[in-house]
């Protein structure tokens, strides 16, 4: 079964976080899945614009603590999940194409990271976003640690990856990380829109303005992206951090 659907229409490729009965948790099969529709529809020539969004009652609830000890079960499956993780963020920041995010209900850990990875997001009203990370001894990945001080400063930054501070959409707009907050009904509508928009611009123009931006960021998000892997791989193998993840598991119990 496949957890992410790739459809096209004209000039945009939707691409479906589809497991909406774990709120679209990130599993190992989910970051294979996103991997190969995020490329295929960066590599479609009728493809100007891609949409990224989630299936059911939320965009992403951050990584699956089911697949814990899966995931940490050795060094290689450490380091395997970090770089499927961050892999998804070089499909999305270093493609040649726009994408646009239609996020609604939760926005969780890496699900946030992905938000903030995008060109351009739309948001629901009701939308929840957060990390988690630091009081479940993860680490943030993403390149959330160069692109949150970049554009928040760096008080504001520590202090949303500390605290794990839950934002709404209106919250995310006034901080300047969204560009649309629409009831969550009209998410996806808006963004489709807002893509359909972007794809009547010049393709070679945009193209080349992605690959401007990205390569004046690539050395430092670059740089971030490997600290962050390499601090990541760390607290997965941290004693502390299974603990911290089964006492969570014992309280949504």
């Amino acid at each position: 079964m496949k957890y992410v659907t790739l459809t096209t229409e004209g000039p945009v490729s939707l691409v479906t976080l589809n497991r909406p009965e774990r709120l679209n948790a990130i599993g190992l099969q989910l970051l294979q899945d996103l991997h190969e529709a995020l490329v295929a529809a960066q590599g479609d020539p009728r493809t100007r614009v891609i949409v990224l969004t989630g299936a059911g009652r939320a965009f992403c609830a951050g990584d699956d603590l089911k697949e814990f000890a899966q995931q940490s079960a050795s060094s290689a499956s450490v380091a395997d999940t970090c770089d499927r993780i961050q892999q998804i963020t070089r499909d999305i920041m270093f493609g040649p194409k726009l994408v646009i995010g239609a996020v609604h209900g939760f926005a969780v850990g890496g699900g946030f990271e992905w938000v903030l990875n995008c060109d351009m997001v739309v948001v629901a009203d009701n939308l929840v976003a957060f990390f988690p990370e630091m009081a479940l001894g993860h680490f943030v990945t993403g390149g959330v640690t160069h692109l949150l001080p970049q554009a928040l400063g760096h008080q504001r930054a520590m202090e949303l990856i500390v605290l794990g501070e839950r934002l709404s959409g209106s919250a995310l707009h006034q901080l300047g990380l969204v560009n649309r907050v629409v009831a969550a009904d009209a998410v996806l509508a808006t963004a489709l829109q807002l893509a359909t928009e972007v794809a009547s611009r010049s393709r070679l123009a945009t193209s080349q303005l992605k690959k401007l931006l990205t390569t004046q960021l690539s050395s430092q998000l670059t740089g971030a992206l490997e600290q962050e892997r390499q601090a990541a791989m760390a607290c997965f193998a941290d004693k502390d951090t299974a603990q911290r993840i089964a006492e969570f598991a014992r309280k949504k119990l």
